[in-house]
């Protein structure tokens, strides 16, 4: 499966952006798809993951309250809808496709090529 992430930008502290994962190919309804980010001098982490028909999700804490995770299974979307941001959300953001739920990057075997969140305080 491809993906390609899009809605990324730069907003002041307190706003929100919906971010968007398209996803071409076989299997896309066979994954869990998860959302990831990167921050400079930092490890990849974990956000939030949801299952194959979208009907169960799973979030960090750190995403927990301000992010919603979403599929549209006829349109092969993935979105995650952030909220309240804050100049520590500030990376570039990764949509990606595993067989099982996970938070480990090395679980996902598809990824995205990022799309960046700027917030300004």
């Amino acid at each position: 499966v491809q993906l390609v992430e899009s809605g990324g930008g730069l907003v002041q502290a307190g706003g929100s952006l919906l971010l968007s994962c398209a996803a071409s190919g076989r299997g896309f309804n066979d994954y869990v798809m998860g959302w990831f980010r990167k921050a400079p001098g930092k490890e990849r982490e974990f956000l939030a993951a949801i299952n194959q028909t979208g009907t169960n999700a799973y979030y960090a804490d750190s995403a927990k309250g301000r992010f919603t995770i979403s599929k549209d299974t006829a349109k092969n979307m993935v979105y995650l809808q952030t909220n309240s941001l804050q100049p520590a959300d500030t990376a570039v953001y990764y949509c990606a496709a595993a067989d099982w739920m996970a938070v480990i990057p090395s679980m996902y075997h598809s990824w995205g090529q990022g799309t960046q969140v700027t917030v300004s305080s």
